[in-house]
């Protein structure tokens, strides 16, 4: 936001003295920081002149002789300007002069003719040339006829102005008008703001007898019009075209840019437009997909139904809270206009301006609109109407108002303010600040109501109040005292950094990668039922929505890692997955592990990873946790489709699935990638016994291998669990050490083998009774159809 010094003391009395940077710093003490403060115009020197004689250079076909009454004395001086003539009144930068890009006016020879200055042109002196007409671009500035001779151009310009660019916060939307700023300074220097002057008059019948307006789409909560007559378009007068310049806008003609100045001034944007080429109706809804736009840059757009149109009952006339349609621009012959002030969308307005072109405009409507400004805005429209273009306002306004605009009223106490500050100020000086703020209080003894107007959108709730009392009583004025609070002790979550020492205890490395997914990859890996949560203005569409599982994260990094040459990948997270159903949302802490290639195992040994290793790493981390005996892996009833169908599991505990395990389907990764992801929240949750530890057995262990035929279709845990069950007591461990499919087998069946380990706490087992047990699991194995293999 470019704040115009000389715009504001049209609503604040400022000294005339006032510096610029000194404003500009105390605003920043105020929470508005900015990137520059400086005058509009930085030249010195600069004097009005006359020419008074015109020759061409003897020795140049583009040079001119002039010498030029500048009150005081007459100056010979050499021009190129193609303008330069007699007679006419200039800008005169005298020897010694400086102009913008350090460039110094000196006395000198020109082709062998003296030159003691130099005649300019307005982009010389520091005006932008995209703010200037062609003849101004093009030559030097020619000022009116009763430009007094000897005077300072610039103040008979009314470019004595100077200029502060702000760097605002995104909730402070009312620092973007002049009147806001103007209520800002006004509670910093303790001045009244002065009132919007709005005083015209109507004619003619009633508006809403021959315009009417209709309000399609929920994305409109304000919509006001208003008809002027016979207006006359020609250039503005100096103040407002100044002021635009200043704020960074061109001036065109004094129709269009009234309405720029009003947006200013108030922070309302709104739109003319051409009235007769409009018809008698507006209807605003949302656009059709693929309907077609042609906006006032002559570019032909395609719309979606998240753009917001006004249309003429059929067809598109603008984009609301964008830009206009080319069809009804207000153009040099435009006699009658319709004014249009409303309050769209800020959401729609935002991602329409995303694709289109951000504008003063959208920015103001995406920081969100006060009602009360609209209807303000759109009547002092028709006061500068009706004084700058001769227009005749046609009596009454259409409307469409649907919002709710309620004035925010929050009691605080004085010590709640005083706590959070960590100062001592008094209840009169507390009372001070919400006066020079123009908030209304109503004092009680330990605590005051405050009533926020409705300009301040940015103020809800006490923190806020409490931050307004801080900034404007003055952070300087606070007293500087060390902290007194009453200590506790700190706390961690020792759970999560117990989980992350024995995943690296395992040989895992962990990784943190970024939360945000591209949103072809959000339902992978998962057949969860949730609605993906896209960012509205996304840095890269590769990175546009938040994951909801950690797995197509870990999957980048290892397809990062094989593109350079490294497979042998193992990896832990534990971070964040997002969802939403329907107006619920929620975030879960998930821990993800992905094992691909080699694992390292021991000094100098690894081994190729396959499913029972990802396993083994889950059993590790659930049995650490004190979940032993009480979770299992068991076959999904819908396995989704990124997993492979005979190596997927889903992992539960005490009957709640918690997670998944397997392997990623081929189809989507030809190497062997094993993972696993286990919704933290979700087994944390569930209670655990305190731990139970047993005497290490000073027995030795009896360990015997079995391997057995299946059909495919029988599971391992199904196997497990019949070995179990028949070895008893005794059987103290059961693992897989091989499968084998192929040669020798039938194409339906597979091998598995599995190591037991037998073992008693009272005794030494006989090589006998561990013979016996293994018949009676053999036995029963083979009475249900499984064969053992000899």
């Amino acid at each position: 936001m470019k704040l115009s010094l000389n715009f504001v003391k049209e609503y604040i009395e400022l000294e005339n003295n006032i510096e610029v940077q000194d404003l500009a710093e105390k605003m920043t003490k105020a929470g508005n920081e900015y990137d520059s403060a400086e005058k509009l115009i930085n030249a010195t020197k600069l004097i009005i002149g006359e020419i008074k004689e015109c020759e061409k250079h003897p020795d140049s076909d583009h040079l001119h002789l002039c010498k030029v009454d500048i009150g005081k004395e007459t100056l010979d001086i050499v021009c190129g300007a193609p303008n330069a003539r007699k007679g006419i009144k200039v800008i005169v930068a005298q020897v010694g002069a400086e102009l913008p890009g350090d460039f110094k006016i000196k006395k000198g020879m020109i082709r062998g003719q003296e030159s003691n200055g130099m005649l300019c042109a307005l982009y010389e002196i520091g005006i932008d040339k995209k703010f200037l007409s062609e003849a101004d671009k093009n030559g030097i500035h020619e000022l009116p006829q009763e430009a007094p001779v000897g005077e300072d151009p610039i103040k008979y310009m009314e470019l004595d102005d100077s200029v502060i660019d702000f760097e605002l916060t995104a909730n402070r939307g009312d620092l973007l008008s002049i009147l806001g700023m103007a209520y800002e300074l006004g509670a910093i220097y303790d001045k009244t703001v002065k009132p919007v002057k709005i005083d015209y008059k109507e004619i003619g019948e009633e508006i809403n007898k021959e315009f009417s307006v209709d309000i399609n789409t929920d994305s409109c909560k304000l919509f006001l019009a208003k008809k002027a007559k016979n207006v006359t378009i020609k250039e503005s007068p100096n103040f407002i075209k100044n002021r635009l310049i200043a704020s960074g806008i061109r001036p065109i003609n004094n129709v269009v840019d009234i309405s720029n100045y009003v947006m200013l001034e108030l922070g309302q944007p709104l739109h003319f437009y051409d009235a007769d080429s409009l018809g008698n109706k507006i209807v605003v809804r949302q656009a059709e997909k693929e309907e077609k736009l042609t906006t006032l840059d002559n570019i032909e757009r395609k719309l979606t139904q998240n753009d917001i149109v006004i249309t003429n009952g059929k067809n598109p006339i603008g984009l609301a809270g964008v830009m206009g349609g080319l069809d009804t621009e207000v153009e040099e012959t435009t006699k009658n206009i319709i004014i249009e002030a409303a309050i769209f969308d800020p959401v729609k307005v935002r991602m329409t301006s995303n694709k289109i072109i951000r504008s003063e405009a959208s920015n103001r409507f995406e920081k969100g609109l006060d009602p009360a400004r609209t209807y303000m805005a759109i009547e002092r429209a028709c006061t500068l109407l009706q004084k700058y273009a001769n227009a005749e306002i046609v009596t009454g306004i259409v409307k469409y108002d649907v919002t709710e605009n309620n004035e925010k009223v929050i009691e605080i106490s004085y010590k709640e303010i005083n706590d959070v500050l960590g100062t001592n100020i008094s209840k009169q000086d507390i009372i001070e600040v919400f006066r020079k703020l123009e908030f209304k209080t109503e004092e009680k003894e330990n605590s005051v109501i405050v009533t926020v107007p409705t300009r301040r959108k940015d103020i809800s709730i006490r923190a806020d109040l409490i931050e307004e009392v801080g900034r404007i009583y003055g952070v300087d004025n606070i007293q500087g005292k060390l902290p007194v609070v009453p200590m506790k002790m700190g706390h961690i979550d020792k759970t999560i950094r117990k989980i992350k020492a024995k995943m690296s205890n395992m040989g895992l490395n962990e990784t943190l990668s970024y939360i945000l997914i591209n949103d072809k990859e959000v339902h992978k890996f998962t057949n969860d039922e949730f609605e993906e949560l896209k960012l509205l203005d996304p840095i890269t569409e590769e990175r546009n929505t938040l994951r909801y599982s950690i797995i197509p994260s870990l999957y980048k990094i290892y397809q990062y890692n094989k593109a350079r040459e490294n497979k042998d990948v193992c990896l832990f997270e534990i971070g964040k997955g997002f969802w939403k159903k329907g107006k619920n949302y929620g975030e879960n802490q998930k821990i993800c592990v992905l094992m691909s290639g080699e694992y390292y195992i021991g000094i100098g040994h690894n081994k190729k990873v396959d499913f029972y290793d990802i396993k083994g790493v889950t059993e590790e981390l659930l049995d650490y946790l004190g979940y032993e005996n009480r979770y299992s892996f068991i076959l999904p009833k819908q396995i989704p489709a990124d997993f492979h169908p005979g190596q997927t599991a889903e992992i539960s505990v005490n009957n709640d699935i918690v997670g998944i395990i397997g392997r990623i389907h081929p189809s989507v990764e030809k190497e062997p990638i094993f993972v696993m992801e286990i919704n933290l929240d979700k087994l944390l949750d569930k209670r655990v016994g305190k731990m139970k530890f047993k005497e290490i057995s000073k027995f030795p262990n009896i360990k015997k291998d079995i391997a057995v035929l299946v059909s495919k279709d029988l599971t391992s845990k199904e196997v497990e669990d019949l070995i179990k069950k028949k070895a008893g007591k005794l059987l103290i461990d059961i693992n897989v050490f091989d499968v084998y499919e192929g040669n020798n087998i039938e194409e339906n069946m597979r091998s598995i083998a599995y190591s037991l380990t037998f073992g008693a706490n009272d005794r030494t087992l006989t090589e006998e009774e561990i013979n016996d047990i293994l018949e009676n699991i053999i036995k029963d194995l083979e009475n249900k159809g499984i064969n053992i293999r000899k």
